[in-house]
Formats: C-alpha cells, structure tokens, sequence
C-alpha cells in the first residue's frame, strides 16, 4: 500500500466515523419534534426488522408533534408495537391510518441521560477515528519495512494521519456540542 491510499483509506474510514456519529445523534430526543427521531428505530414488519423510512412517511406537523403515515395501514399495529418496545419513551396514538407521537417537553433528568449519551456517541466516534489512526500508522510501518517507503516518507505519512485524526476527532466534538446545545436548549 503506497501513502497516498493509506491516507485516502484513513481519512474514508474517519469519514465514516463521523458519518454514522451524525445518524446516531438524530435519534436523540431534543424536546422537538424531528422525523430523524424514529430513523434508526426498526419494526417488526413483513416477517423481518425493517427500517421505519421504509414502511412509512413520518413528518412532523407541529413542533411537538411527529406524525407516521403507513404505506400500508395493515401493519400500523407492527410499527405502535415497535414504537412502545424502542427506548424512544413515548406513546403512538393511532386512528387506524395515521400514528401519531406527541413529544412531551424533557425534563432536566433526561435533558441530563440526553446530553450524556450525546458525550458517549461523541467518544465512540473518537475511539472509532484513533482506532483508524493506529492502523494507518501501522499500514505505513509495514510500507517502510517493506521498502515502499522511506523513513522521511513514513514519519511524513504518519504526521498527514495525526492531522486527520484532529481534524475528524475536532468535527465529532463540534457535532457534539452543537447537539448538546439543541438538548439543552429543548
């Protein structure tokens, strides 16, 4: 593997990293109403764990209010089931053809879980980035003990790693305090 695809690899899988951070920080309760909210939450449906995006449109109508249209109305009682079972903690109300979830205001104790889990996403995400680091490092020793690489070239290689590791590890603490700041916010 020369530099440049250690570094282009390192830097995919750092993006990667911070991708599935933004994903996983959507699911987080804001006191807000946002379709993201239930994006990650899976129904049973059809005989298997199906996304939700799949089987319904969600929107949010109001700003405490998340509102789940099934493109089939026969599996509404799958996705309330699968509503009640997530960790989400709030209530389906359903007419038969639309679900509807009112987002109750968070109370300091979960704005507290909320902000904590937050800083918890954020650390996985930054253990995720220096796991990537240590194996690029590790792609560049083994470049230059095989003779692809200078040792100038490989400390080079590793400092353009560390630089990508601060980059991506600095973007995870800013979606974190931006998220933070929302749930604090409500």
């Amino acid at each position: 593997m020369g530099s440049d695809e250690i570094l282009m690899d390192a830097e995919e899988r750092m993006e990667k990293a911070i991708n599935k951070l933004k994903s996983d920080l959507t699911g987080i309760r804001t006191g807000r109403a946002n379709p993201g909210l239930v994006d990650s939450l899976r129904v049973e449906a059809y005989g298997s764990q199906t996304p939700i995006k799949q089987i319904a449109s969600v929107s949010a109508p109001e700003p405490q209010q998340l509102v789940i249209r099934p493109f089939d109305p026969s599996i509404i009682k799958d996705i309330e089931r699968g509503i009640i079972n997530s960790d989400l903690g709030l209530a389906p109300n359903s007419d038969g053809k639309v679900i509807r979830l009112n987002i109750p205001p968070l109370s300091g104790d979960v704005r507290k879980k909320m902000v904590a889990r937050t800083k918890e996403l954020s650390e996985e995400a930054k253990i995720a980035i220096r796991n990537v680091r240590r194996d690029g490092n590790k792609h560049a020793d083994t470049a230059e003990s095989d003779g692809e690489l200078s040792e100038d070239d490989c400390k080079g290689l590793k400092d353009e790693i560390q630089e990508l590791t601060k980059k991506y590890e600095n973007a995870a603490n800013d979606l974190a305090k931006a998220k933070e700041t929302e749930v604090s916010a409500g």
